[in-house]
C-alpha cells in the first residue's frame, strides 16, 4: 500500500498540496483533533510537503505513522529561508509537535541575573523570565557559578538588599543603611550615599566579567591603578592592585587556546540512533569561559545537520549572542546577516572544534553512565529491544553467544566461546575448544566442529539454548555454524548470524546482502564487543597452547629425551627456565640419572640460557 493509500485524508489533502506556492515557508500537520503534529521549513513548500506523499513507502516507521495521522496541512509563506527557519523554531517552541525534535529543558540549570530594577540587583536563579532582566549562563556546574559570585562580591561594592530603591523612596528617607554597608561590601545608595549613574558603572565591569570580557576590567583597573599612584594614594592602589591579581587568577583556571581567537562561539555534535548531543563553547580573549551541552531526541531519523540546525539558532537567540564567527563541524543551511561560518580543516580552529566534541561525547557518556547505575535492568532491557529490532529476533536476546577460531599456519586450532547475558559478558561461562577433527588451516570446519561441540552438549544436558548465536566472519563461517546445527536439528530453534570484520557487515542465513548497521547503533556496539571478546579470549588461550607446544618441540629435539620425559618435566618445574635452574639431585628425582645427565649437558652446552 502506498503512502497515499494509506491515509485517509489524502482525497481532502490532495488538492491543498497541488495549490502549494513554490516559494519558502512552514508547513504544519495537523491530526484529526486539530492538533500540530509536525512542524518543518522548506525552500519549496509544494516540493517539501509533496515529498511526503509521493513514495511508496518511507524507510522510517516514524514518518510512516506521520503521514497516516495527517488530516489537515497549513502553511505560511516568508521572503527567506533564514525567515523560514526562525518561524519554525518559535513554531516548534509553542505547539511542541509530537514528531518535532526537542531541545531538553534548561530549567534545572542556574543562570546569574541583574534584576531589571533601580540600582539593579545581583543573584543566582533557575527561573528565566522575560521581565527586560539580564541573564547571564546557565551554567552546569552551581560550584563554578558560586566561585564566579564570589570574585565579583570581592572584585565590587553592590547591594544585597531586596529594598524598592526608586528615587522617591529615597528621598523620602525611607531606608537605612544595613550591615553590608558597614563592613565595607556596599555603599549606601539606599541612603543616597552613591547615585545610581556611579552604581551602573559597577554593574557594567560585573556585566563584562559575566561575559568573559576580563581584559576591559583589567584594563580600566590597571588605569585606576596608575592614576591613584601618580595622586600618591598608594592605600587605594593597593586595594585595586587585589583586585587584578584576582582577576588574573580567574582568568588563568579558563582553558587557555590561542588569544588571537578574541570572540567566538564554537558548536559540535555527536549522535547516535536516539539522541544527539550539541555542544556550545564560547571563547573570549583566547580563553573558554563557558560550555553548554543540550540534547535532542531524535523523531524522525534528523540527520546531524538538522539537529545542528535548529540547535545554532535557539542557543544563539538563548545567550543574546553577538559574536560574528561561528566554528561548526558542517555548514549551516542557512546563512546569518554578518555571521561568518567556519568549518576548520587544521590550526587552532580546528582544535577548539575537536575541544567541544569531547565535551558533548562525555555528556553522552555521562548520561548513558547515570542510566546504567540508577536503573541498569531498564538499559539493558532497552539494548536488548534494539539488537532485537535490528537482528530480526522474535524474543528478547537475553542470552547472546559468539565464535571466534585462531590458528597458526594451520597448527593448534583453538575456538573460543563466549557468553553475555543481558548484554554483558557472562566470563565463568566462557568455553575452549581445542579443535580434533580438522587438520590444516581450515576455519570454516573449526567453525563447524566448534559450534556441533557446543550445542550437543547444550541439548544432551537440556540447557537453555541462546536467543542470538554470533559467529566471527562473513558466509563461509555462517554457513559452517549453520550446517552444524542442521546436524542437531537446531538450525530453525537457534538465529545465527555472521560479523565481517572489513566493513562491519552482518549476514543472515539466507539472504547473501549484508546488513550494513549504522556505525553509531548500540546494536553494533554491543555485537563488536562480543566478537573482540571472543578474539581476545581465543588468541590468550591460543598463544598458550603455542607456547607449550613450542616448548614441548624444543626439549624433544634433545636426544634420549622423549614426550613422556619431557611432559613429566614439565609438570614438575612448569618451564624450560624452571628445568634449566633445577639442581641435578632435583632433576634426579623426576626422571633419574641418566636422562638427568643428558639434560645438564644439553644445557651447558645451550649458550642462550646462560
Amino acid at each position: 500500500m502506498s503512502t497515499r493509500q494509506e491515509n485517509k485524508y489524502w482525497p481532502q489533502l490532495e488538492p491543498v498540496i497541488r495549490s502549494l506556492p513554490d516559494k519558502p515557508g512552514v508547513y504544519q500537520y495537523f491530526d484529526d483533533n486539530g492538533r500540530a503534529i509536525y512542524i518543518g521549513k522548506a525552500k519549496s513548500l509544494k516540493k517539501r510537503v509533496m515529498s511526503y506523499f509521493a513514495k511508496d513507502t518511507h524507510e522510517s516507521a516514524r514518518i510512516r505513522m506521520m503521514v497516516r495521522r495527517i488530516a489537515e496541512i497549513r502553511h505560511i509563506v516568508v521572503g527567506t529561508e533564514l525567515d523560514a527557519l526562525l518561524l519554525e523554531n518559535n513554531l516548534i517552541k509553542k505547539y511542541q509537535p509530537r514528531y518535532n525534535v526537542m531541545l531538553k529543558d534548561d530549567k534545572t540549570f542556574p543562570w546569574i541575573c541583574i534584576k531589571n530594577e533601580p540600582f539593579p540587583r545581583i543573584f543566582p536563579t533557575r527561573q528565566v523570565l522575560k521581565d527586560g532582566s539580564k541573564y547571564f549562563g546557565p551554567y552546569a556546574s552551581v560550584k563554578m557559578m558560586n566561585a564566579l559570585l564570589e570574585l565579583i562580591r570581592q572584585l565590587f561594592q553592590y547591594r544585597t538588599c531586596r529594598l524598592n530603591l526608586t528615587r522617591e523612596n529615597i528621598d523620602a528617607g525611607k531606608f537605612r543603611v544595613c550591615l553590608q554597608y558597614h563592613i565595607g561590601n556596599c555603599r549606601g545608595p539606599c541612603e543616597g550615599l552613591q547615585d545610581e549613574a556611579d552604581y551602573m558603572l559597577t554593574i557594567d565591569r560585573i556585566e563584562h566579567i559575566l561575559k568573559g570580557n576580563l581584559n576591559l576590567v583589567m584594563a580600566e583597573l590597571r588605569k585606576m591603578m596608575k592614576e591613584y599612584a601618580d595622586k600618591y594614594a598608594f592605600e587605594q592602589a593597593g586595594m585595586i592592585k587585589e583586585k587584578l591579581m584576582l582577576l588574573e587568577k580567574f582568568q588563568s583556571k579558563s582553558t587557555v587556546v590561542n588569544p588571537s581567537l578574541t570572540d567566538v562561539e564554537v558548536f559540535s555534535i555527536v549522535s547516535d540512533q536516539r539522541y544527539g548531543f550539541v555542544n556550545y563553547l564560547r571563547v573570549v580573549s583566547g580563553a573558554v569561559v563557558q560550555s553548554h551541552t543540550v540534547e535532542l531526541k531524535k523523531q524522525l531519523d534528523e540527520s546531524d545537520s538538522q539537529l545542528l540546525d535548529l540547535t545554532i539558532l535557539d542557543l544563539r537567540q538563548r545567550f543574546d549572542s553577538k559574536v560574528d564567527e561561528v566554528i561548526v563541524p558542517i555548514k549551516p543551511s542557512f546563512t546569518l546577516p554578518g555571521i561568518r561560518f567556519t568549518v576548520p580543516r587544521r590550526g587552532d580552529k580546528k582544535h577548539l572544534l575537536e575541544l567541544s566534541e569531547r565535551n558533548a561525547k562525555y555528556y553522552r557518556l555521562e548520561k548513558l553512565k547515570r542510566q546504567e547505575l540508577v536503573d541498569p535492568d531498564r538499559h539493558a532491557r532497552r539494548l536488548m529491544e534494539q539488537i532485537r529490532k535490528d537482528m530480526r529476533l522474535e524474543v528478547l536476546p537475553e542470552h547472546m553467544e559468539c565464535f571466534d577460531v585462531s590458528n597458526t599456519q594451520g597448527n593448534y586450532s583453538v575456538a573460543a566461546l563466549v557468553v553475555f547475558r543481558k548484554t554483558r559478558p557472562s566470563k565463568r561461562e566462557y568455553r575452549h575448544f581445542n579443535i580434533q577433527s580438522v587438520s590444516g588451516a581450515n576455519d570454516f570446519a573449526s567453525m563447524e566442529e566448534a559450534v556441533y561441540r557446543r550445542y550437543r552438549r547444550l541439548k544432551d544436558e537440556e540447557l537453555p539454548l541462546p536467543q542470538l548465536v554470533v559467529v566471527d566472519g562473513g558466509k563461509g563461517q555462517l554457513s559452517s555454524a549453520l550446517a552444524a546445527l542442521e546436524k542437531l536439528g537446531l538450525r530453525k530453534k537457534v538465529p545465527v548470524v555472521g560479523i565481517a570484520k572489513r566493513l562491519e557487515e552482518i549476514y543472515f542465513p539466507g539472504d547473501s546482502i549484508p546488513l550494513y548497521i549504522d556505525k553509531k547503533s548500540e546494536t553494533l556496539k554491543v555485537i563488536q564487543h562480543m566478537r573482540d571478546e571472543a578474539h581476545r579470549f581465543g588468541v590468550k588461550h591460543h598463544r598458550g597452547r603455542r607456547e607449550k607446544g613450542s616448548l614441548q618441540s624444543g626439549l624433544t629435539l634433545i636426544k634420549g629425551i622423549g614426550p613422556v620425559t619431557v611432559q613429566t618435566l614439565l609438570k614438575e618445574f612448569k618451564s624450560v627456565a624452571g628445568i634449566h635452574k633445577a639442581t641435578e639431585e632435583e632433576l634426579i628425582q623426576s626422571v633419574g640419572l641418566a636422562k638427568a645427565k643428558i639434560i645438564r649437558n644439553h644445557f651447558k652446552k645451550d649458550k642462550w640460557m646462560k
